[in-house]
């Protein structure tokens, strides 16, 4: 067994997590949908983070070639599905949640959310840097794009400043996708 193969199992097992996490809340709302009312950013986030776990799996892929790990690359590398897990725990009210109003739920977390985003985009820069990898032009260009949303989303609370970070991040990480991790 190569290092990678061990190494992204628990990289796998977080991220699925989060997936987990993720369609519980999709599940949640299915179930629930008299009384769980849609909220569009919510909504929006959701599908963006389950579209950020498979492509973060997807692009992990690409570390196979590193034959030398120490524990800090490691750790560093872990830190992003850390970090997308505990984004997929706060996007949606749980089952549990004191609040199940997906829109008070959102604005609640919207601090937390955005930071945690805001740290994802540095642990994804982080990450490549740890292992002597510097991101293509392209790629930093995206990061600064997300980075300077995830700021506008944590400073403006407003429900049209909301509405358009949610669904401009979408596009645009689909755009990312497209572009950048179209072919494995």
């Amino acid at each position: 067994m190569e290092a990678f193969d061990y190494l992204s199992v628990l990289v796998s097992i977080i991220l699925g997590l989060g997936i987990t996490q993720l369609l519980s809340g999709f599940g949640t709302w299915l179930e629930q949908r008299r009384s769980f009312r849609a909220y569009g950013p919510a909504i929006a986030w959701s599908a963006f983070l389950l579209l950020v776990h498979v492509q973060t799996w997807w692009s992990m892929y690409g570390m196979r070639d590193t034959e030398s790990w120490n524990f800090l690359q490691f750790a560093l590398v872990l830190l992003q599905p850390i970090l997308l897990y505990l984004l997929a725990v706060i996007v949606l009210p749980g089952p549990n949640a004191p609040q199940n109003d997906p829109r008070e739920n959102f604005h609640m977390q919207r601090r937390w959310f955005f930071g945690l985003l805001l740290a994802t985009v540095v642990a994804s820069i982080v990450k490549d840097l740890s292992r002597m990898e510097l991101p293509d032009a392209t790629n930093l260009i995206f990061h600064g794009v997300f980075g300077g949303v995830s700021l506008l989303g944590f400073i403006h609370g407003g429900e049209r400043v909301q509405r358009f970070v949610a669904f401009f991040s979408f596009a645009a990480f689909a755009l990312y996708v497209s572009l950048l991790f179209a072919e494995l």
